[in-house]
């Protein structure tokens, strides 16, 4: 057995292959409650299909004005819970894992989706104001306004009662995501946090809220489910965060109930610098995982399977995630299995397509 296709254990939970579907916006929940819909049923459900062993949705508001934009899907509610159930139930049922990725957007939040517009929605076209740490701006986008203390302690218990709807829907890992230049990571970030209160100035303050959301989540997800925390290794941007303290925080997350930490890195300032190659992001994975002692998933430009193999016998990550290969290629665990050499039987092929490929 590859390592790409060896099961993989967290907690209670273990999925099928190290294979995992990223999770990706789909601005796709047109009628602006937040709902999941066919569309999201059949491309989360095309990828378990497709053998992947985890199947992370995308980014789920955990409250109204949490979306990215306004066809953002959520779980701020009850109603929520029964159209996320059927596609829970759908991927488990094709052998794959169903991920949540929990998430508020921020300063970064009322932006345009499917049309390719730029900049914040603004009211009259069914967006809202924005609210981050300071009132300080993604650029080309409105001024937030600044959060009070009596909103930054709800955001804890948000994502907690997001994470109790998940459970009750049938998903069996949740992700915080605190990267990609939203709120958690906005907190993080001295270019966007510039708090001198309990939550802002110090490592302490600036992680605070991240900590105090896993604590929250920690307290009503089941001890036999993982709690995985999505961070952007770094900024790519001077004065920023960074890897060491991407590290740090994970080793402190460790003792909070976080599972693995998924490392991807950038988009909190629109003047960021990225290097951009083949596994650009991968080594970023490999200290977050030997600095902090938790397992990691790498990201980033990782296409071929002889190349997601060797992230994990050279023990820089514990998993892969994929996004732009997948759109591309929903079965790339099946094509992975046949370059690698996986007997047909051993590779995850649903039963509906296994008596072909065993031909």
């Amino acid at each position: 057995m590859t390592a790409l296709f060896a099961p993989l254990t967290l907690r209670g939970v273990t999925a099928r292959n190290r294979i995992w579907l990223a999770p990706m916006c789909q601005y796709s929940a047109f009628d602006r409650d937040g709902m999941p819909t066919d569309w999201h049923l059949v491309n989360l459900g095309q990828h378990a299909t497709g053998g992947f062993g985890l199947v992370m949705t995308e980014a789920a508001a955990v409250v109204p004005e949490g979306r990215i934009s306004p066809e953002d899907v959520g779980i701020w509610s009850d109603e929520h819970i029964a159209p996320w159930r059927r596609i829970a139930d759908f991927v488990r049922g094709q052998g794959a894992v169903p991920a949540m990725q929990l998430a508020h957007a921020g300063r970064r939040a009322s932006t345009y989706g499917l049309s390719g517009a730029a900049g914040t929605v603004p009211a009259t076209d069914g967006g809202w104001e924005p609210r981050g740490p300071s009132a300080v701006a993604f650029e080309g986008y409105v001024v937030p306004a600044e959060l009070d203390v009596d909103e930054i302690t709800a955001i804890p218990r948000a994502f907690a009662e997001a994470a109790a709807r998940a459970e009750q829907a049938g998903f069996d890992v949740v992700e915080i995501h605190a990267a990609h230049g939203y709120l958690l990571h906005q907190f993080l970030s001295p270019l966007a946090n510039q708090r001198t209160d309990g939550y802002g100035g110090s490592f302490e303050a600036r992680t605070r809220l991240v900590v105090e959301v896993a604590d929250a989540i920690r307290a009503v997800w089941p001890d036999d489910k993982p709690l995985f925390v999505r961070l952007s290794a770094t900024d790519w941007a001077d004065g920023g965060w960074d890897v060491e303290q991407s590290a740090r925080l994970g080793a402190i997350l460790k003792d909070h109930g976080v599972d693995l930490v998924d490392v991807s890195s950038g988009g909190l300032v629109a003047h960021q610098k990225i290097t951009v190659g083949p596994g650009y992001q991968v080594p970023f994975a490999a200290e977050v995982r030997r600095d902090s002692g938790l397992p990691t998933v790498a990201v980033g430009l990782i296409t071929e399977p002889a190349q997601a193999q060797q992230v994990l016998a050279d023990g820089s990550a514990d998993a892969v995630m994929l996004a732009r290969v997948a759109i591309r290629e929903p079965a790339w665990p099946l094509r992975a299995a046949h370059e690698l050499g996986v007997a047909p039987q051993d590779a995850p092929y649903p039963p509906q397509h296994a008596r072909g490929a065993w031909r």
